[in-house]
């Protein structure tokens, strides 16, 4: 399976280069663009600026050309909190996606979009700063609107990335189920 994976607001950091060496463990081809350009922060708000200044418009095209050598394969797009954003808007616009992994967060949903029965699985921690009870409900009912196929794990507990040991929102137990989930979720592709 080949996947796109995006970073966080945290940038290409450690935590999703271990990722794609997990997934690439797997049998998996795994892409990990870097749309900062070699910026990383140690902050989310930090990372949350330097989003802001080069602008949603400017990030999306990157990661659009990041992907695009590699679409016409079937790409299963992946991502962590403002990377699994970015890979839902691609997902959702690419044809021959063959799945979404979204890790700690989701994107708002164009009204035209549709997919063709495409398998969406979503990691979130439960609550979930950035991620509340009723934007997923939401979220889940677009989703479904659109033709996805869709999977919510919640993690009560958990940080918002707690996937990421070197932050303070890792969480050990939940980290690893959910790459358990996932690893079974990509499988299945």
């Amino acid at each position: 399976m080949d996947i796109m994976l995006f970073h966080s607001t945290y940038g290409l950091r450690p935590a999703v280069h271990a990722a794609a060496a997990r997934l690439r463990a797997a049998g998996h081809e795994v892409y990990v663009p870097d749309l900062f350009d070699g910026r990383t922060f140690e902050t989310v708000e930090e990372g949350m600026a330097f989003k802001d200044e080069v602008g949603k418009d400017e990030l999306l095209r990157r990661a659009v050309l990041a992907a695009a050598p590699y679409s016409e394969r079937g790409l299963v797009y992946a991502g962590f909190s403002f990377g699994a954003s970015t890979a839902q808007t691609l997902a959702l616009g690419d044809e021959k996606a063959r799945g979404l992994l979204l890790l700690h967060g989701t994107s708002d949903i164009a009204e035209n979009a549709s997919v063709d029965e495409l398998p969406v699985q979503l990691h979130v921690a439960d609550p979930d700063p950035f991620e509340t009870h009723d934007w997923l409900n939401s979220w889940y009912l677009q989703m479904q609107r659109t033709g996805a196929d869709v999977e919510v794990y919640r993690y009560p507990g958990a940080g918002h990335l707690f996937t990421d040991p070197d932050l303070p929102d890792y969480d050990a137990a939940a980290a690893e189920l959910t790459w358990k989930v996932a690893l079974g979720f990509l499988a299945t592709l």
